[in-house]
């Protein structure tokens, strides 16, 4: 029933309407951009709410199923979509991008609905929040529920964003892993309502030295968030700063950028003056 709601919902959205009927009870129930004309959210936990049940309890929005929604303002014309976790691989390729200077970036983040922590960074979604505040952009925030297929819930995040702008490229910090890449490109072909967007991997192939000389010389400091790898954490601990010298402590066998998931990161920005 929920994944016939989300394609009677994209169906309504994509027509641009209002409103839809719901299959079992027969009501008629608003849609995202029904909901978008309020401005804000009513704290009544609507099952379409654009804005993440913001003013809904804590307590019960964790009970509540929510659908994608966007935060911060969108650009105008075509963007890239950067799937970002808050650590420091997102971040070296939203410098790559910006490099790159091809057109505006929209952060794109998938977390856990129940706790609203992003998976192994161990990074709740307010602190994925300041890191957009921060950066001054807009971000598509995806939240993932039990029994909820996560590729069904990527794309109904991606539908959400090109409800409103068009989406050129789906952007990822993959580094070297070869399995992951080749997840990623099987599990992209086989959805077409995607309409073929292309996938982009700034970082790949680059030596880590030349991702640490990058890291350095940026206005941030990537510290270690969550540590999986039992040798790892003989040696480092949440909160330890990620650099040189953290990386001459890590045990013989272990990534030096942590990419086997043996520790993960969450980049911090500096304080505005």
């Amino acid at each position: 029933m929920t994944v016939l709601i989300a394609q009677l919902h994209q169906a309504a959205c994509d027509r641009g309407e209002l409103v839809y009927t719901d299959p079992r009870t027969g009501y008629r129930v608003f849609t995202a951009l029904g909901l978008e004309q309020r401005g804000d959210c009513c704290g009544c936990g609507c099952r379409h709410c654009p804005y993440g049940h913001r003013e809904v309890d804590p307590e019960l929005r964790a009970d509540l199923h929510r659908d994608p929604w966007i935060e911060g303002v969108l650009p105008g014309g075509p963007v890239d979509l950067l799937f970002w976790s808050g650590g420091k691989d997102s971040y070296l390729t939203l410098r790559a991008l910006n490099r790159e200077a091809k057109r505006p970036m929209v952060l794109f983040t998938t977390f856990d609905g129940r706790s609203e922590k992003v998976a192994h960074q161990e990074v709740v979604v307010e602190d994925i929040r300041r890191q957009r505040e921060a950066l001054c952009c807009a971000q598509v925030l995806v939240p993932l529920f039990p029994g909820t297929d996560y590729m069904d819930s990527v794309v109904l995040g991606i539908q959400t964003l090109r409800l409103r702008v068009d989406v050129a490229r789906l952007v990822f910090g993959d580094l070297h892993l070869e399995h992951v890449r080749s997840w990623r490109e099987e599990a992209l072909a086989e959805r077409r309502d995607l309409g073929n967007i292309p996938m982009h991997l700034p970082l790949w192939g680059r030596s880590y030295e030349d991702l640490l000389d990058d890291l350095e010389a940026a206005p941030v400091r990537a510290r270690v968030s969550a540590v999986a790898d039992e040798s790892c954490a003989q040696v480092i601990s949440v909160g330890d700063r990620f650099d040189r010298a953290l990386i001459a402590r890590l045990p013989e066998g272990v990534d030096r950028f942590g990419e086997n998931g043996e520790f993960h990161s969450y980049v911090e920005f500096s304080p505005r003056p």
